[in-house]
């Protein structure tokens, strides 16, 4: 039987076949990686693609699941604990929906799909094929990610539309 993870903002995982990862996703962005071989797995859950004010002195950054670049830095970590390499896991990429389209303004990129395409082009420096996608839109996802397979079920429900206010102008 499988122990069930849910993963919060900002948090990632790292575990074996015996373990089953989910979380929920609105603008936010999860990467799985699986290591066929040894039924390894990991996933994040991140807020932003980068941290706006890293410090300048390496030694001064510990490093935080909030912020992709530092969440793929973890989760590599981890794994290379057990010998995987980065270019051994296949990657699966999901979220960075649109949460308020009708209030963002038109200049600006949703946060989104900056996280979105922050993920992508970061599996490519790092050499991952990227085997699946389920990005954008609007409206959240809900991901589970079963280790022991390496399948990943997501669903996305649509933007539920706020009522209107009455008598407030």
């Amino acid at each position: 039987m499988q122990t069930t993870v849910h993963l919060a903002p900002g948090d990632y995982f790292v575990g074996d076949a015996r373990y089953r990862v989910r979380t929920l996703l609105g603008s936010c962005v999860s990467i799985t990686l699986w290591h066929a071989a040894q039924r390894r797995g990991a996933m994040s859950h991140f807020l932003l693609a980068d941290r706006p004010d890293r410090p300048h002195a390496p030694d001064l950054l510990r490093l935080d699941g909030r912020y992709g670049d530092e969440a793929l830095t973890l989760m590599l970590r981890r794994l290379a604990r057990h010998d995987i390499r980065p270019q051994d896991c296949q990657a699966k990429v999901f979220g960075g929906a649109d949460m308020f389209p009708r209030t963002r303004a038109a200049r600006r990129p949703a946060v989104g799909r900056r996280n979105g395409n922050a993920a992508t082009e970061m599996l490519a420096r790092c050499g991952i094929e990227v085997v699946s996608t389920s990005l954008f839109g609007s409206g959240y996802r809900v991901i589970v990610f079963d280790i022991a397979t390496g399948d990943v079920w997501a669903r996305q429900a649509g933007q539920a539309e706020l009522p209107a206010a009455q008598g407030v102008e």
